[in-house]
């Protein structure tokens, strides 16, 4: 009979009967410092989220006693910025850590129910247009709606499909398509692909492919690198550039793409459960997909806070993961080549 109690407190204690709950924590009675280090965010930051995510986690029941949505948050923040269900973290709001595990459950779900309020593609002209502009003025490169590239975060190893989620690292992973804009704010993430895919087979098969081929304004196109194919929509860096133009192009590539590598740096940095220093996530793929994507949202949220999304809210060195090889893809697309051909000729002769 241990089992079933152990089971039903947790269920008492998230979901509870009518509208009561343990607010074992108070946001008012720590200090701005102690939510930064222990949550990674600022105390107003962590009041929207409770305003945002309130109505979906309060789900009151004919059970007594729930955990409050402020304290969900709490726990679900502290499991994405250290990556861990560490006992202290639950000590310190008051809960277990099987608690801790179903907050996590209940703040990602909401958030992911929410993702397309946060992340997505600007489908009208003046945006694209703003878009362009801001990154011409990064590095001369005309054209970039965005840049994209592929992040890997380990999973465990799933009881299904192993070996489609092995990546060339032997590690088991999910590869996550992602587009950002000149400041970090991304616009397409995909966190569902296997591990084992390479980047220009996931974009291949990706919404995203799908939405640019359907058509996209004229001299419009993302950037890649040299995992991706090239195509009209697609700019890639040349393998071996011979002319100066091509020199130019390429160094003008390289400084535009960097964009998101930054971001990567900075999402892997502000989210530990992503960098892979805690171990691989323990969750099904599934799952798995739906905690890096709650997370992706947290990031676009806190930049429209205002919050520096270049550097870590947290002290210390940061362990990255390590980059991920490819071989360089080769076009097999004359038009593209010509269109990359046209753009050198015309911006970087």
């Amino acid at each position: 009979m241990a089992i079933p109690i152990t089971v039903l407190d947790c269920d008492l204690l998230l979901y509870g009967r009518g509208h009561r709950t343990l607010d074992r924590f108070k946001l008012d009675d720590v200090t701005d410092e102690y939510l930064l280090s222990m949550y990674g965010f600022p105390r107003q930051f962590i009041y929207y989220l409770v305003e945002l995510l309130g109505a979906s986690l309060s789900r009151p029941t004919q059970r007594s006693r729930a955990i409050s949505p402020e304290t969900q948050i709490l726990a679900a923040l502290g499991f994405y910025t250290s990556g861990s269900f560490q006992t202290r973290m639950g000590d310190a709001i008051g809960i277990s850590q099987a608690s801790m595990s179903r907050c996590v459950a209940n703040v990602t779900e909401a958030l992911v129910e929410r993702a397309s309020q946060f992340i997505h593609f600007p489908a009208d002209e003046q945006s694209m247009q703003a878009l362009k502009d801001e990154f011409y003025g990064l590095a001369g490169m005309p054209g970039v709606l965005g840049v994209v590239d592929c992040l890997h975060v380990a999973i465990k190893a799933p009881n299904a499909e192993d070996l489609s989620y092995v990546n060339r690292k032997g590690l088991h992973s999910l590869n996550c398509l992602i587009v950002c804009d000149v400041r970090g704010a991304l616009m397409t993430v995909e966190t569902n692909w296997p591990g084992s895919l390479q980047d220009h087979a996931v974009l291949q098969q990706s919404s995203l492919n799908t939405l640019f081929k359907a058509g996209m304004p004229k001299d419009s196109w993302l950037l890649g690198d040299s995992s991706f194919s090239l195509c009209t929509w697609l700019m890639t860096p040349l393998h071996i550039p011979e002319t100066p133009a091509e020199y130019r192009y390429n160094m003008a590539h390289s400084a535009t793409h960097n964009v998101v590598e930054k971001t990567f740096r900075t999402l892997c940095s502000r989210f530990r459960c992503l960098d892979g220093s805690k171990g691989a996530l323990q969750y099904s793929p599934e799952k798995s997909s739906h905690i890096i994507l709650a997370c992706c949202v947290l990031h676009n949220i806190s930049l429209e806070h205002g919050m520096d999304i270049w550097s870590s809210p947290t002290a210390g060195p940061t362990e990255q993961p390590p980059e991920e090889e490819f071989e360089h893809m080769e076009s097999l697309d004359l038009e593209a080549d010509r269109v990359r051909h046209e753009l050198m000729l015309a911006h970087f002769s």
